[in-house]
């Protein structure tokens, strides 16, 4: 019979990697696959969602990051270039740092508002601070 450290040692060691931890955000994997000579990245919206930003304003960040022509098709986001999914983790990680983790506190609690005269601004709802970012066009 196994002792109960056997089994919790076990147990750790079956769990998926964004359960160990204490870290409350995780930014989810991009799921998605070759049609000819584009990209479609079926959780896309599902990854803003996770970020709580527009799945609008994700995708043209990582149209311009990737040089590349691309829109939604119903829940998914189709790129008219072959790109793999470690080039999208690392822009959707890019991402997180510029437009939701707070520079100050480094929490994800924030909000993405524009003001008039077209700033955006990053608003921390965990320490206030409210610094501009730069716009995606």
């Amino acid at each position: 019979m196994k002792s109960y450290d056997d089994l919790l040692s076990k147990a750790y060691s079956e769990l998926p990697e964004l359960m160990q931890g204490d870290d409350r955000f995780t930014i989810e994997k991009v799921k998605g696959h070759l049609e000819g000579s584009k990209t479609v990245i079926s959780n896309l919206k599902q990854i803003a969602k996770g970020l709580n930003r527009d799945p609008e304003h994700l995708l043209k960040y990582l149209l311009r990051e990737t040089a590349s022509a691309g829109k939604f098709r119903g829940d998914s986001a189709i790129f008219a270039a072959k790109i793999g999914a470690g080039t999208f983790n690392k822009k959707i990680k890019k991402y997180a740092s510029e437009f939701v983790i707070c520079s100050e506190c480094g929490k994800p609690d924030s909000t993405l508002d524009v003001e008039r005269g077209g700033i955006s601004y990053l608003k921390c709802q965990a320490c206030g601070v409210k610094k501009p970012v730069k716009s995606i066009k």
